[in-house]
């Protein structure tokens, strides 16, 4: 009985290495599955930003419009919202794109809300529209304020 037991162990040790590989493997080249350039995302919204700063629909349908340009196929043009509620911040979200290794959305409220982002590996880029976002780091005594256009 003892050997079945080692033997089983083993199998579940070799199981629980050969996964951690392939993870830390897909882990090393995912970004080569990305489609969307954080730097691109940034020019489109500055650029809509300065067009239609006093339009804020307009602006948001001509982001989505401009990244359908840069990226075709890749982009939900339709405007649906949904409810978001994560880490205690409350808004609404238009998700222009989603997929296993990344996700373009477009969040917000007319009402402010505050809550956290969590502490997670993701590459995460925040490029604010309109209003200004407060944040600060554990252990901070002062606030870091982001206003639009910042990433």
């Amino acid at each position: 009985m003892a050997c079945r037991t080692d033997t089983c162990c083993m199998k579940l040790l070799f199981l629980l290495s050969l996964l951690v590989a392939v993870f830390i493997g897909f882990d090393g080249v995912k970004e080569r599955f990305y489609i969307f350039d954080q730097n691109v995302l940034h020019t489109v919204a500055k650029r809509n930003i300065e067009l239609y700063s006093n339009d804020t629909r307009l602006m948001l349908n001509n982001i989505a419009k401009d990244l359908d340009k840069e990226y075709p196929g890749h982009v939900q043009l339709k405007e649906e919202w949904v409810f978001n509620n994560a880490g205690g911040a409350m808004g609404s979200m238009w998700i222009l794109h989603a997929s296993i290794t990344e996700y373009v959305i477009i969040f917000g409220t007319p009402v402010g809300t505050e809550g956290h982002t969590g502490r997670f590996f993701a590459d995460d880029y925040f490029i604010i529209l309109e209003g200004e976002q407060w944040a600060y780091n554990a252990g901070a005594l002062t606030r870091e304020v982001y206003k639009n256009t910042c990433l």
